[in-house]
């Protein structure tokens, strides 16, 4: 027997749903600031590297290195902060997953449950019917 999605949505947690949503969105939206922010980063050192590299004239190639390996190591640092950010994201998510899918699964029982007792309500009913169909 198949269940409406209205009764699955009825019987969702949406008090725990909401509840972690401000959560969700400020951790969401801290990855894109700091995605940002890295950008700008980015930008503000290449900038000073050409400013630099202006100023005290013709850079030697080391030097160009050592500041592009510096560069390199910033970035590094940042994505894996912005990996354990959007670890800990998906981590909430599979947590609301989880009591999503217990939930359906409930339903699903309920609903098995229901279609028994339905199909044993059915033959107590026949059989009422032809029960007084034979005494009248």
């Amino acid at each position: 027997m198949a269940i409406s999605w209205i009764t699955a949505l009825q019987l969702v947690p949406w008090d725990k749903v909401i509840e972690a949503s401000p959560q969700l969105i400020k951790t969401a939206k801290g990855l894109l600031r700091s995605r940002g922010a890295r950008e700008a980063e980015q930008a503000r050192a290449d900038e000073e590297a050409a400013r630099l590299a202006a100023a005290s004239g013709a850079p030697s190639p080391q030097e160009l290195a050592l500041q592009r390996i510096g560069a390199l190591e910033d970035q590094v640092l940042a994505l894996e902060q912005s990996q354990r950010q959007a670890l800990e994201v998906i981590e909430q998510l599979a947590q609301q997953n989880a009591q999503l899918v217990a939930t359906v699964s409930a339903l699903r029982i309920g609903a098995q449950r229901l279609a028994v007792a339905c199909g044993v309500l059915g033959v107590v009913l026949a059989g009422s019917i032809a029960w007084f169909a034979t005494r009248h």
